[in-house]
């Protein structure tokens, strides 16, 4: 049954229409209100040092992560715990050796993780409502202490930027999983935001183009071909959705792109790879192999997927893959570095930042 509205005399009335108005846009909207903002920059870890112990602590930490080892732990903990961590510390410890910064008493990534943070600070110098501090999923600095750093500094906001810039689960999602498993422990939860991937930001890509460009300028030979190395992943979690594969194919198209090259001269490897599963293809490895096999004489290899310079760029590829390429007959190599906190580098994360803050301040 209809009811309408009446005034006292019984005289029907009718409600004026209600008045429609626009949203603001964002960009007439203030910055929201409130305590600090704290930017986490998260990397993936270190040991605290090359002995024994350090080593084991740390890979235990790493290889038991559901993220990075997705086997059943009914399989896969008696092989870890029976096998590889009574074995294996002793090895990448003897790695890590060969690139220990001696001066710090630290590994190369902490060093520049370091770096990027303080430099970022810097530009934010001025702005008391910005505080800039790092951390590491596997290893020290923790995530969970840092994460109490910042609140104890004021910081209702947090923004965390997992350094990698093609997604995969086994980097980016897991810091995420980090942070979060620490909010859970606190009563009074900082709002907090994650940055996306930014693998094919053009800041990005013109970064990478410029740190090649610069770094092909000092060789006294000109490679021939330039090797975009990623970190591998097994082909069955980019089967499950993970898109990892084609971030990083995109990278290298953009990148070639920019730097109005070929498809011969910039191609696309992964490397890393670990245990008997099938893992993403062409191999790093293999593929230098055979292009000194098939007469290529001058390479070099950059690595696009990693935000700074660790154990997998400077020991593998700075030792490994290049004594595969020339013993295989290949002639001249050249590792071209990081981003790292160069001013390159630090463009990419800037830029990322002041966008990802948006709306805050």
């Amino acid at each position: 049954m209809d009811v309408k509205n009446t005034d006292r005399t019984g005289t029907e009335r009718r409600d004026p229409a209600p008045v429609r108005t626009a949203a603001p846009s964002a960009a007439a909207r203030p910055a929201a209100q409130g305590g600090k903002i704290g930017v986490l920059l998260l990397n993936l870890g270190t040991p605290d040092g090359t002995d024994y112990r350090s080593m084991r602590r740390y890979l235990a930490e790493f290889l038991s992560d559901r993220r990075v080892i997705e086997t059943s732990r009914a399989i896969w903990y008696p092989v870890l715990y029976g096998i590889i961590l009574t074995t294996r510390p002793g090895r990448s410890g003897a790695n890590y050796a060969r690139i220990w910064n001696r001066e710090k008493d630290e590994s190369p990534l902490r060093t520049i993780s370091r770096g990027q943070a303080e430099r970022l600070a810097d530009t934010f110098r001025g702005d008391d409502r910005i505080v800039v501090d790092w951390a590491m999923r596997y290893g020290t600095p923790d995530v969970e202490s840092v994460l109490a750093r910042l609140t104890a500094q004021g910081c209702e906001r947090i923004l965390a930027f997992p350094l990698y810039p093609q997604y995969a689960a086994s980097t980016t999602a897991t810091a995420n999983d980090q942070l979060y498993k620490a909010l859970m422990k606190l009563r009074h939860m900082p709002t907090v935001r994650s940055v996306p991937p930014y693998y094919e930001d053009p800041v990005y890509i013109d970064a990478l183009a410029r740190s090649i460009e610069r770094h092909l300028a000092t060789l006294p030979f000109e490679p021939e071909v330039v090797v975009a190395s990623y970190h591998g992943l097994p082909k069955s979690y980019c089967e499950k959705g993970d898109p990892y594969d084609r971030h990083c194919l995109e990278t290298t198209r953009l990148l070639r792109e920019r730097l109005g090259w070929s498809e011969s001269r910039l191609i696309t490897t992964f490397q890393s790879r670990f245990g008997r599963e099938e893992w993403l293809q062409p191999y790093t490895d293999e593929t230098v192999g055979k292009l000194a096999h098939d007469g290529v004489r001058s390479i070099a290899v950059v690595n696009p997927g990693f935000s700074a310079d660790c154990l997998e760029t400077l020991d593998e590829i700075g030792r490994e893959v290049r004594d595969e390429f020339l013993h295989a007959g290949g002639a001249n190599f050249s590792h071209i570095p990081c981003l790292n906190d160069s001013d390159e580098g630090m463009a990419v994360i800037e830029a990322v930042v002041r966008r990802e803050l948006g709306g805050w301040i």
